[in-house]
């Protein structure tokens, strides 16, 4: 075998990559130069790190340029938050707060809805002037905060027709998140953009049927992507069973691990991530083998789908090193390292037992 060959053959489908939303803190030029100093070959900066002092997007130009200059791949944009209030801000939650002007904070419900469908209209906008088709990102609580409990409150629909107080909170959810969502997912399939839903507690589609279901609500619509995350499968579904059943939707990974501390209720109203039961922790020493999870990735197609779909020689393994205990961009960086040395392995060109006799 010439050495063109045999590096060919011992290629990765991989590269390793870092989400900024935990980085907000930074600003771009700060993100990036952390990112390329910790050994990422690409990043995927929050939607939040593409503005300018104003609250205004930078150009796609600039953005583009200060990638260049740090030799990093664009690997899609981050776009939880402002999803998250477009479709939660009809509660009235106070959770979207945080991720809104002080002067639209104080706007009614309402305008803060269509306030949030602008904005994301325009970043969409943004994403296509710069080449990025993935978008990572969840869909808020189109299905009510009582659903979203996880518990069944649905049950009390009791589907009595005409019955007092009578009401379905499902249907009432499907049919709020079709028409919520219709103008934004029309705009990202015009643009050929793919919205990655993190599977996620409390939000729209909390397990890989909720998933399912958005997609057959929304006639199969094919810009609804899974964005696969392993570290939020508390509960019953095991991260391998949730990548299975909706293998064919995921276009996006986040790399992430978690440890649970035996004896504890996963769900309390405890707001101190030290107390909880469900800890995320840099990526060595969670209770999740990474490098399995690697593996599923390919085996269900994801590398393949985003390198066809990006026109990319690898797939991002967009490092979400998270930690209540260790510093963050030590946790981060230590994501980074372990990614590169771990998980972009020499791709198996054949079967092993092909040798074998010969």
């Amino acid at each position: 075998m010439s050495p063109a060959e045999l590096s060919k053959r011992m290629k990765s489908l991989f590269h390793p990559s870092i989400e900024g939303a935990q980085h907000g803190a930074k600003i771009l030029e700060e993100f990036l130069k952390f990112a390329n100093g910790s050994g990422a070959r690409g990043a995927q900066p929050s939607n939040y790190l593409l503005h300018q002092k104003d609250g205004t997007f930078r150009t796609a130009h600039e953005i583009k340029t200060l990638f260049t200059e740090r030799c990093l791949r664009l690997d899609g944009v981050s776009a939880h938050c402002p999803f998250w209030v477009h479709t939660t801000a009809w509660t009235g939650s106070p959770t979207i707060r945080p991720f809104l002007p002080p002067d639209v904070a104080k706007r009614s419900v309402k305008e803060i809805e269509l306030w949030a469908e602008d904005y994301i209209m325009r970043m969409l906008d943004l994403c296509a002037e710069l080449g990025v088709k993935i978008v990572p990102m969840f869909w808020g609580v189109a299905f009510g905060w009582e659903m979203a409990t996880g518990y069944p409150w649905g049950f009390w629909s009791n589907g009595k027709s005409g019955a007092t107080g009578s009401y379905d909170l499902l249907k009432e959810g499907q049919e709020r998140f079709v028409k919520k969502t219709q103008q934004i997912r029309e705009h990202a399939l015009k643009l050929g953009i793919y919205l990655c839903h993190e599977i996620h507690p409390g939000t729209a589609a909390m397990c890989a049927d909720d998933f399912n279901m958005l997609v057959d609500i929304c006639s199969k619509d094919s810009c609804l992507g899974v964005n696969a995350d392993p570290s939020h499968n508390w509960e019953g579904e095991d991260w391998e069973t949730r990548l299975n059943k909706v293998a064919s939707r995921v276009f996006a990974a986040h790399i992430k691990n978690h440890t649970i501390k035996p004896g504890m209720p996963l769900r309390s109203m405890g707001a101190d991530f030290r107390n909880r039961a469900v800890q995320f922790v840099d990526l060595p020493t969670g209770e999740i083998n990474m490098a399995r999870y690697a593996e599923a990735l390919i085996r269900i197609g994801y590398p393949a789908r985003y390198c066809k779909i990006t026109s990319s020689e690898t797939a991002p393994l967009v490092v979400e090193a998270e930690s209540a205990f260790r510093d963050l961009d030590a946790t981060s960086a230590n994501g980074i390292v372990y990614v590169r040395d771990n998980l972009c392995f020499p791709i198996a060109a054949g079967s092993f037992e092909e040798g074998m006799g010969a």
